[in-house]
């Protein structure tokens, strides 16, 4: 019979041990003493902890607490007081930060208190990323004058953007990546009246759908298991602006309640059952064509009539190549402060190779190479050659070289039978060509032709247009 009911009772605590290890939230139990007593994966997960490090050790001997705050299985068992949804911030044996969000129960054996529970739901990601994403007044680097380029393309960008920043509207700035899309978006907040506000950054892609929208609109306590009253990045901007990076990888549904907050100017925190009014100027950035990304399904209709109230388009590089020089010195300058050294330029080939480059990466691809070079040049040159520039630059020029689609004159003359006609006429019947050649090897679709072609697809459209080549 004493056998049955040992075995019983070890059947009772695997089967409790099991349970207690397969939960989504940590449980941390402490006897009286503080000694911990019951310490589950969940909670050694959260906590970056082996669970030998923990179980039968004081909790006071293995993690620290800030000087404002102690621990709430502590206050239990010195108040026998529980507590619900306390947020607690601490460290553990390591040294690193953890933000949990804990109901703490204090427990009763004959009226005498033997020990303390802690049910803990981690924050600490959410935490993270809130802190990481908020630039606060007077810290943004960037202003119009931080914009290098000479070439009429960037100019009217520039001034553009300059007469955005002299209204509240909504901006969409279009550009691909490496044009410089935060460098104009920090341009505009910093010129207009909110230069003072706070301005926040969210890349849209960087995060899961199920913690994006408590980022942006900020959670009620009890909306959910863990949930505490936190206000998201739109009321942490109020007054200043929120820069949404990369809008069109936003899930759709989100685009729905982003559209709402920005037409009623007020959110509702994820679990609340009122509207809090906002005064923020959003600015959202896209990498696509606006019109790929809603044929796409990848940006709402509406959400576009929304944002883009002004459009800024920026130019890719290869389509202002004339502001690769200013470029390149500002660049070498940065570099040369960065790295105490004293290099003056390119030689005469890597401008060359620099020009004729499609710079798919765009200022962001050309700042690289030149830190790149600048790692690898001597301390007594101050020139920098081609083999100095990194190997998967120079690959991918002669991959440029091989790959590019041509027709030869011969075949040109060939086909044109009017040999008589101007200068003019034959450049553009022979241009109107060459975009139907490119267009036909490239199944029709714009927006490869245009890539391949170097322009953007907006540009190619136009000469299209111009050139009465039927797009339908």
């Amino acid at each position: 019979m004493e056998n049955t009911k040992v075995q019983y009772l070890q059947y009772l605590n695997s089967m409790y041990k099991r349970i207690l290890d397969e939960v989504d939230v940590g449980v941390h139990a402490v006897d009286d003493t503080g000694n911990t007593i019951i310490y589950n994966k969940k909670m050694a997960q959260i906590e970056s902890m082996e669970i030998q490090d923990v179980i039968d050790k004081n909790l006071l001997d293995v993690f620290m607490f800030k000087e404002d705050q102690s621990s709430t299985l502590v206050t239990a068992l010195q108040e026998g007081k529980e507590t619900k949804n306390v947020k607690q911030t601490y460290f553990n044996n390591k040294g690193r930060e953890i933000t949990t969000n804990n109901n703490t129960i204090p427990i009763y054996k004959n009226e005498r208190l033997v020990g303390a529970v802690e049910i803990a739901n981690d924050v600490t990601k959410l935490e993270r990323l809130i802190k990481g994403n908020i630039t606060r007044k007077g810290t943004t680097r960037y202003t119009f004058d931080s914009i290098t380029g000479n070439s009429t393309a960037i100019k009217e960008v520039i001034e553009g953007a300059k007469r955005a920043a002299r209204t509240s509207s909504y901006v969409l700035i279009v550009g691909e990546t490496g044009t410089g899309k935060e460098l104009f978006a920090q341009s505009i907040h910093n010129a207009s009246n909110r230069f003072s506000g706070p301005f926040i950054s969210q890349n849209c892609a960087a995060l899961p759908d199920n913690l994006i929208e408590s980022l942006l609109f900020g959670t009620k306590r009890g909306a959910f298991t863990g949930s505490i009253d936190q206000p998201g990045l739109f009321e942490q901007a109020n007054g200043g602006t929120l820069l949404l990076d990369e809008i069109n990888s936003l899930n759709l549904n989100l685009q729905a309640k982003l559209l709402r907050a920005l037409q009623e100017k007020t959110i509702r925190r994820v679990g609340d059952t009122k509207d809090t009014p906002i005064d923020v100027r959003v600015i959202a950035n896209t990498n696509e064509d606006p019109i790929d990304a809603i044929t796409n399904n990848h940006l709402r209709k509406d959400l576009y009539y929304r944002l883009g109230v002004v459009t800024v388009f920026i130019p890719p590089l290869r389509e202002r190549k004339e502001d690769i020089p200013p470029l390149v010195q500002h660049f070498i300058k940065k570099y040369n402060e960065r790295f105490q050294m004293n290099v003056k330029g390119l030689s005469d080939e890597v401008k060359q190779s620099f020009l004729e480059y499609d710079w798919h990466g765009n200022v962001r691809e050309l700042e690289h190479i030149i830190e790149a070079a600048m790692n690898i040049i001597m301390e007594d040159e101050e020139i920098i050659e081609y083999s100095h520039l990194p190997f998967q630059y120079r690959n991918k020029l002669h991959v440029k070289e091989r790959n590019t689609p041509s027709i030869s004159v011969d075949m040109f003359l060939k086909e044109r039978t009017d040999t008589t006609a101007l200068l003019k006429d034959q450049m553009e019947y022979f241009e109107k060509s060459y975009i139907e050649h490119v267009w036909k090897n490239n199944n029709y679709n714009i927006s490869k032709t245009a890539g391949v072609l170097g322009l953007s697809r907006q540009s190619l459209q136009y000469r299209m247009k111009k050139l009465k080549i039927k797009q339908d």
